[in-house]
């Protein structure tokens, strides 16, 4: 399994935030806007060769992904 990043919103708190995988707590927090929480975890995602999730803010699935790593299955062609 490739490890991630997840930007998501924190509906109690009305921040973006980002985790990455097998974290016990956010590596970042407190972001008013996605565009800044995307910012912070793309330098992050680049920077450790990860795969950068972005959830939305109503539902929490996933509505982008941008993979900065070796990519298993790069496509042929």
């Amino acid at each position: 399994m490739t490890n991630q990043i997840h930007t998501m919103y924190d509906k109690e708190t009305e921040t973006w935030y980002n985790k990455q995988d097998n974290a016990s707590r956010a590596s970042n927090a407190g972001f008013a806007t996605q565009k800044e929480a995307i910012d912070a975890a793309r330098k992050i995602a680049i920077n450790q060769g990860l795969e950068h999730s972005i959830h939305r803010a109503d539902n929490n699935q996933i509505r982008e992904k941008n993979s900065y790593g070796k990519d298993e299955f790069p496509p042929k062609g």
